[in-house]
């Protein structure tokens, strides 16, 4: 695995990557952190995709910008619902980065964030067909709920404990509407921020559950190895 830090003049707001192993271009995962930025546990989970064989690139939008307003434009973003909220202009260059690499298959891009950053990845998802899957955790939906029609396939990992229990709920119900594929799971006795194996809710059976269903889903979703048709076929 090769992995580096991303300096403001390569990518707006600098990153992390983690490429894996590999001699032929393949699947790739933007990662999106929580209200705590980009710390080492993101990093954690970034190399994590890396040795299952994605390219990853953990997006800063805190980087060399004043945090309060920062978060002061993200929350009204949230607030508001909107799809093309603060910060998401920043992620689809993020996804134009990790597409041109040489590593990285443009057509098998998926993202993954948590709580901020699951939001951030639910509204994204519905401006951007380049992603072709997204896993959120404890993320809120976008307003009004019916622009998920035009999501990608979802996989998304919910605390029962949690305000954002009801917003997993409503997505099941939306995207089964909408005939989206998604596998939507609501986790009993979790607690926010149950995937964070740094924090006091870190809940193992359902970080260690939640992350095998993401694994599995990418791996159908981004993946899928490319099958050639001849002419006439």
């Amino acid at each position: 695995m090769n992995t580096r830090d991303l300096p403001r003049n390569i990518l707006k707001g600098g990153g992390f990557l983690a490429l894996p192993d590999s001699d032929r271009p393949g699947p790739g995962v933007v990662v999106i952190h929580e209200i705590y930025g980009l710390n080492d546990n993101i990093k954690d989970i970034t190399q994590r995709l890396a040795r299952e064989g994605y390219a990853a690139l953990a997006v800063d939008l805190f980087s060399d910008r004043n945090k309060p307003i920062c978060m002061a434009r993200y929350m009204a973003g949230m607030l508001r619902g909107s799809v093309n909220r603060f910060g998401v202009q920043d992620l689809k260059l993020a996804l134009s980065y990790l597409a041109a690499l040489p590593e990285v298959d443009p057509d098998r891009i998926g993202a993954i964030g948590f709580c901020m950053g699951g939001g951030f990845a639910i509204a994204w998802a519905c401006t951007d067909d380049r992603l072709k899957a997204v896993a959120p955790f404890y993320g809120a939906n976008p307003r009004p709920i019916d622009a998920v029609q035009r999501m990608c396939p979802v996989v998304g990992s919910y605390p029962e404990k949690d305000f954002t229990a009801s917003a997993g709920r409503a997505l099941d119900v939306e995207l089964t509407r909408h005939n989206i594929p998604h596998d939507i799971r609501i986790y009993p006795a979790a607690r926010h921020s149950f995937f964070n194996d740094t924090g006091r809710a870190f809940n193992k059976s359902a970080a260690d559950d939640s992350w095998a269903r993401v694994l599995e889903f990418f791996d159908g979703h981004l993946n899928r190895k490319k099958v050639a048709i001849k002419p006439g076929a």
